[in-house]
């Protein structure tokens, strides 16, 4: 057992081999997808190297290659796969890993992947076949017969286990199938179970046994009902962790010891100024540090931005966790952005969209943790009280609601609270806490984009496969071409009313058609669906002999597109000839937002800077919406500056080129991925701008788009707000709406010219020359209001009464503002000076209120403004607030302030009486 891996390699030099393997074994390399998952409502992060393979896996997709490798960017912390509470004590677990992978789609199974799987181990990386050990499930005879058989393993280091160990599920629906895994036997001297008997068989944790690539056959779809259907094409899933391999080929035992965190982890320790003996004594907290800011890097160049719900919740969490263990070893100022700056450094290289974004992600991490920092002491303070309170009655678990008050009113995400009061012995009842969450949960789940449940899936699957068993559809399903022209002779392939199949709909039907293929956009990209028509006419022409009228256009499953609409006239027919026509001139409209979004895009990158990134859009026909991250608020200058660039680049004339492109190309020739977009091996680029000069713009995207840069017309932005934290959003209009507004605005700049009685480009000096006397007189007329109210006041004053040693003023005043009547009662206090209550009312607004006040002397003494001015307004049907010296309350009967006023001098007496019995 002393002879370990042969070959010693970078983490760098790990993932290139085991794409160079694969590649020589005819497998496409494929990118690494988003860590947001496009189109996949079961997931919040892409949480496994499949994940973007899943409609392949289910025949509802297809690709130009049957054999694939990937390094996939996951994320596991949240849902079944859900590793935080061991990141930092475990050396191996981990929120963001990088999975090296290889698939089949219906080409190779068991015995390749087997064979693939020890080969590139063992060769590649030269790992002792005698340290390597095997599992396989129960049932699968196959895999344990290729193991044995032609790899020659040991039977005794063959394991046949069950379902919990060798069976594998994405999620509760979806592919799966039985594995066998591959795991790294570190020897007796790391066994931590202290079984005589210590194997992989006992599935007990032991540390010895180290899972390195798990083989997955994929066999099945999981369906909800519990149901396992084969899949159309059995295929293979392998996953296997970087960090593991790296720690495994560089023989440490911690993968926080490798070089994927060992520079991470010396930053951190540089910026803190630790000796190596502190940091090893507060090793658990740079771990978190290590693995949370490189997580949190990540999520943020994918697009994810801090947020109480979803995925922002998730980034949020891990920032502020990191930010809290980063103030318990001293950092007492944002310090993740320094640490994120040598995540780059590391893994920049394969992974562009680090460097890219680099300015953005460090911007976005110190905002948060600023804005963390100002809440965590008041955070953890309450917490401390909350955990005392508990100490004191014998209780060790956090309620529920408290957790939720601490994350809501101090923003302690759970998982803080979580660890704050294991350190300290409690527990948190995290049933209540989600209890207390639900309210916000429904309304942000209100908000999220309508998902088709798995009863309508498995309708639609079903009604595509049987128009392809038809010919009707061909083997891609219906063919999709928004891009040629916008009318298109078909024929009727389906019909759906309520969601069923029909031969003919009737009049008024709502309806689901289906073509064989159609000129119709689905939306995509921000680019709203289009709308149009849907008609048969007769041969000679004339009136259509049946019309629907298309309200929406939709893909509920890849290959399906379905045109929603009502049946305007006639009885349309399965297999009937017909004209799909889209509504050209809202296309149009649509066109020239897509067009003119592109140009903001670029521009904003121009004028703010390459942090700008898209964060969200919508193009629709009547105006265009574009967020992009950035941290400021765009001056004046700014925007007219925009404007101004956008409406010189329309008027160039600019062509607007469309090709089709390997994507890697696309990508190194400067072409713009846009965050959450799925994209394919060939992708669709919009270049604007002259063909031998750099391009304006240049963006992958599958939206339509006007052929030259004129035919926006114009560009007008209506509205520049923030929409969340790092996030701006800027509104325009362009075309035909952008003439609309023009043309509304000169109207009424006219019609303001006349009434003011000058020239259109005087209205604004004489606004300003209108503003100057109106603030003049207003502030006239609070003089001549306050001087009325000063000579009121004196004759007031005549009507002051004794009670007992006290002055009593209660009298109903003309002066009609109640901050008029609180300065009054300050006069009054003033002339007083001790000993002295005063009571106005007046009716405002056709109500009565009242103020009341008394001297300092007489609160202290136990006379409150607030007791008097209550029993005063309970007279009129109200009531009051304030303090001690000063109160205010309104009320409803207005006949009554006589009655209510003759309480004030009652209380005063009856007071006194009180007093003096003391």
């Amino acid at each position: 057992m002393e002879k370990r891996n042969t070959v010693r390699m970078s983490a760098a030099q790990i993932r290139q081999a085991f794409l160079d393997f694969f590649a020589a074994r005819g497998h496409t390399i494929v990118p690494s997808s988003s860590l947001v998952p496009v189109g996949d409502p079961t997931l919040l992060f892409t949480n496994a190297g499949m994940n973007q393979f899943k409609n392949v896996f289910l025949g509802l997709e297809t690709r130009p290659y049957k054999r694939a490798a990937s390094v996939q960017k996951c994320m596991r912390v949240s849902g079944k796969h859900n590793d935080l509470e061991n990141v930092g004590p475990s050396p191996r677990h981990h929120t963001f890993f990088e999975m090296l992978g290889n698939f089949s789609f219906g080409d190779y199974f068991k015995r390749e992947a087997i064979h693939y799987a020890f080969e590139c181990l063992t060769q590649v990386y030269g790992l002792d076949p005698e340290r390597l050990v095997f599992t396989v499930h129960q049932e699968d005879d196959e895999a344990y017969r290729v193991w044995v058989e032609e790899i020659g393993a040991p039977r005794e280091r063959v394991f046949r286990m069950g379902d919990k160990t060798n069976f594998w599920m994405m999620g509760d629906t979806g592919p799966c199938g039985p594995t066998s895994e591959i795991h790294y036997d570190w020897g007796p001297e790391h066994c931590t179970c202290g079984d005589p008997n210590c194997s992989v068989a006992l599935d007990n944790g032991c540390d010895r046994w180290l899972e390195l690539w798990n083989l997955v056959f994929m066999q099945f779809d999981q369906k909800a009902d519990g149901t396992r259907v084969p899949l159309p094409r059995p295929g293979v899933d392998t996953g296997m962790g970087l960090e593991r391999l790296a720690a495994v080929l560089q023989g440490v035992f911690s993968n926080y010891e490798t070089d994927l965190f060992v520079p991470i982890i010396e930053r951190t320790r540089e910026i803190r100024g630790h000796t190596r003996a502190e940091m090893e004594a507060n090793i658990v907290a740079y771990r978190v540090i290590a693995d949370h800011t490189r997580a949190a890097a990540f999520l943020i160049a994918d697009g994810v931005l801090p947020g109480n719900v979803g995925r922002g919740y998730v980034l949020r969490m891990i920032i502020r966790r990191a930010a809290r263990f980063g103030r318990k070893i001293g950092f007492e100022e944002p310090f993740m952005a320094r640490v994120a700056e040598a995540v780059i450094e590391i893994m920049g290289g394969h992974y562009r969209e680090l460097v890219d974004r680099r300015e953005h992600i460090f911007r976005t991490l110190t905002q948060e943790e600023e804005r963390f920092l100002r809440t965590l002491d008041l955070g953890l303070s309450r917490l401390e009280e909350v955990l005392q309170e508990l100490a004191t009655r014998g209780a060790r678990v956090v309620p529920g609601e408290e957790a939720f008050r601490l994350y809501d009113s101090y923003g302690l995400p759970l998982e803080i609270t979580r660890d704050v009061a294991r350190e300290r012995g409690f527990a948190v009842d995290e049933l209540g806490f989600q209890q207390a969450m639900a309210q916000q949960r429904e309304r942000a789940r209100a908000t999220e984009r309508f998902e088709l449940d798995t009863e309508q899936l498995a309708r639609y699957r079903r009604l595509l496969a049987s128009l392809q068993d038809k010919g009707l559809v061909g083997d891609q399903g219906v063919e999709y071409d928004p891009y040629s022209g916008t009318e298109r002779e078909t024929t009727v392939a389906a019909l759906l009313v309520n969601g069923e199949p029909v031969q003919v709909a009737r009049p008024g039907d709502r309806v689901e058609v289906v073509l064989p293929a159609t000129c119709f956009y689905v939306e995509s990209g921000g680019q709203v669906s289009d709308t149009g028509h849907i008609a048969r006419y007769p041969e000679g022409g004339g009136d259509p002999l049946w019309e629907i009228e298309v309200e929406d256009t939709r893909q509920p499953i890849p290959g399906l597109i379905v045109h929603i609409g009502r049946v305007k006239s006639g009885h349309p027919r399965v297999g009937d000839p017909a004209w799909a026509v889209v509504d050209f001139e809202r296309r149009w409209d649509i066109m020239r937002n897509h067009t003119a979004t592109h140009l903001l895009h670029a521009e904003l990158r121009s004028l703010l800077g390459t942090h700008v990134v898209q964060a969200g859009s919508l193009v629709a026909p009547d105006r265009l919406r574009f967020d992009f991250t950035h941290g400021a608020i765009l001056s004046q200058d700014e925007l007219d500056a925009i404007v101004y660039d956008i409406n010189e680049a329309i008027l160039m004339d600019y062509p607007v080129n469309v090709s089709y492109e390997p994507y890697q190309q696309a990508i190194a020739s400067g072409a713009m991925a846009l965050f959450g977009e799925k994209y394919g091996e060939i992708v669709r680029v919009v270049r604007i701008g002259w063909p031998d000069e750099p391009p304006i713009s240049a963006e992958l995207c599958g939206g339509t788009h006007v052929y030259n840069t004129s035919q926006i017309g114009a560009f007008v932005v209506t509205y520049e707000g923030g929409v969340g934290s790092g996030v701006r959003r800027l509104e325009a209009v362009t075309g035909r709406e952008a003439v609309r507004l023009i043309q509304d605005r000169m109207r009424r700049l006219s019609h303001a010219a006349t009434y003011l009685e000058v020239r259109p480009e005087e209205v604004d000096r004489k606004v300003l020359d209108l503003l100057d006397r109106i603030q003049s007189l207003e502030k006239e007329l609070a003089r001549l209001r306050r001087e009325v109210a000063r000579q009121e006041f004196e004759a007031l004053m005549k009507r002051v009464e004794r009670v007992g040693d006290i002055q009593v003023l209660a009298a109903e005043s003309r002066v009609g503002d109640i901050e008029q009547l609180r300065e009054m009662t300050d006069w009054f206090r003033e002339r007083v000076r001790t000993n002295g209550v005063i009571v106005l009312a007046s009716v405002i607004g056709g109500r009565p209120s009242f103020v009341a006040a008394v001297t300092p002397d007489l609160a202290e003494r136990g006379l409150d403004a607030v007791r008097v001015v209550r029993a005063v307004a309970q007279v009129v049907g109200g009531s009051g607030g304030g303090r001690p010296t000063l109160a205010q309350a309104g009320g409803r009967d207005v006949s009554k302030i006589g009655e209510a006023l003759h309480q004030a001098p009652c209380l005063v007496s009856e007071w006194l009486k009180r007093s003096a019995a003391s």
